[in-house]
């Protein structure tokens, strides 16, 4: 099967939790041995569903921060998870989930919001708010992989240093692959020497930390609603085709 093709998978399947990796003091990463892996491109994500004792079920998508993987009768792929104060799925997972135990998932799923660069190519532009970093890294992840020359660059945006996933890998990786650049954004508390004051992201920033227009990227966006419009909007105003900016969100 050509690298880039994924077959269709339906129905649930029984993982086990391998790793628990604590991100942030809200958030986790979770390792799933998954079997009858069909193959995935970077950006996709998996349901995991949870039944309670009395039958109530109760169904949440999670993005993959694994890198692209090929079909295989069984894989490891990481979920990040970000805990919400009044989610039905999130505290379970951030809080109680145990190596050992046994989770539903389905997938991966999307088709969208996923970089394969044999399809479609670079430059590539990731614009992150939050935990809708998760599957950007994935993009990062597969990027590094590949070994590929696409030109690849992060904006990410965070309230604090201490609320930021993956932050010391992304660092450590922009260091060390001259094609791939990461600009930070602190929108309430910035570390210490950091030369931009905290804020949230405006045209200006856009158009200073991202790649031109005229250069004709693909655009992915993922965060909260509001911040992934408000980014959307000031892409396309900015000169991006409204085509080549594919987003994806979460919350209200």
């Amino acid at each position: 099967m050509a690298r880039g093709e994924v077959r269709a998978l339906s129905g649930w399947r029984t993982s086990e939790v391998v790793g628990v990796r604590a991100e942030t003091a809200t958030a986790r990463t979770l390792s799933l041995r998954v079997p009858d892996w069909p193959g995935s491109l970077a950006g996709q994500h998996v349901d995991v569903r949870l039944t309670a004792p009395d039958g109530y079920q109760a169904v949440r998508s999670y993005s993959l921060a694994s890198p692209a993987l090929a079909p295989a009768d069984e894989v490891v792929v990481e979920i990040g998870v970000e805990l919400l104060d009044d989610g039905e799925v999130s505290p379970f997972l951030v809080e109680e989930v145990r190596p050992g135990d046994v989770l539903e998932v389905t997938g991966p799923l999307g088709g969208w919001f996923t970089w394969d660069p044999d399809r479609d190519g670079g430059p590539v532009q990731l614009v992150g708010g939050g935990s809708g970093v998760v599957p950007l890294l994935s993009v990062v992840r597969t990027h590094a992989a590949l070994g590929s020359p696409v030109p690849l660059r992060l904006l990410q945006s965070t309230r604090t240093p201490a609320a930021a996933m993956y932050r010391d890998e992304l660092e450590q990786r922009a260091g060390q692959d001259s094609g791939f650049a990461l600009t930070e954004v602190w929108t309430r508390e910035a570390p210490p020497g950091d030369p931009r004051p905290p804020g949230r992201l405006d045209a200006a920033l856009l158009a200073a930390a991202t790649v031109p227009a005229a250069q004709r990227p693909t655009c992915y966006v993922c965060g909260p609603t509001p911040f992934v419009e408000v980014v959307a909007d000031l892409l396309v105003a900015a000169g991006h085709p409204a085509a080549r900016v594919r987003t994806e969100r979460f919350g209200g």
